[in-house]
């Protein structure tokens, strides 16, 4: 079953986004790379919300193309809340979707024109995880650039030599 699959995923993810966003130095909340980037207490609410958020987002299968607010996070606190938070609702929702809730077809639309349907299943595969994952390696650049010590992701950083 899909559903679970994504869970597990879901939560292995959840982990690995936890230790990064327990990493973030609240003095620089407000840090950008460069001007046209996001603030890194922006970059770090979108990655603590963005589960939450796709979950809502594909939760009706038909929706127009969502305004994205830039929540700046004010508190490492705050993101590890918004983290769990976003986490167990998407869970939460997963585990309610039968594969045939997960196949069925999903529809984004620009002022009431189709421009995307996908199975509900890909768009979860491309928008949560995906996206998530993209979004998680900015935080990894923004934190290197600050010289925070990374912790491991898929295996040790230059800062961590094992896993443990």
């Amino acid at each position: 079953m899909p559903g679970k699959s994504f869970i597990g995923e879901l939560r292995q993810e959840a982990a690995t986004t936890r230790r990064l966003l327990e990493r973030v130095p609240e003095d620089k909340l407000r840090w950008k790379p460069h001007p046209k980037s996001m603030s890194l207490g922006e970059l770090a609410m979108h990655v603590a919300m963005l589960p939450r958020g796709i979950i809502d987002l594909v939760s009706t299968l038909e929706v127009d193309i969502p305004d994205v607010p830039r929540t700046e996070a004010v508190a490492v606190d705050e993101l590890l809340m918004t983290l769990g938070n976003s986490v167990e609702l998407a869970a939460s929702r997963l585990a309610q979707w039968s594969d045939d809730d997960l196949a069925a077809t999903w529809t984004m639309l620009n002022d009431g024109k189709p421009v995307l349907s996908i199975p509900r299943m890909a768009v979860l595969r491309s928008l949560l995880f995906n996206h998530w994952y993209h979004h998680r390696g900015q935080l990894t650049v923004y934190l290197r650039l600050l010289d925070v010590p990374l912790p491991p992701v898929y295996g040790p950083t230059a800062d961590v030599e094992t896993l443990g």
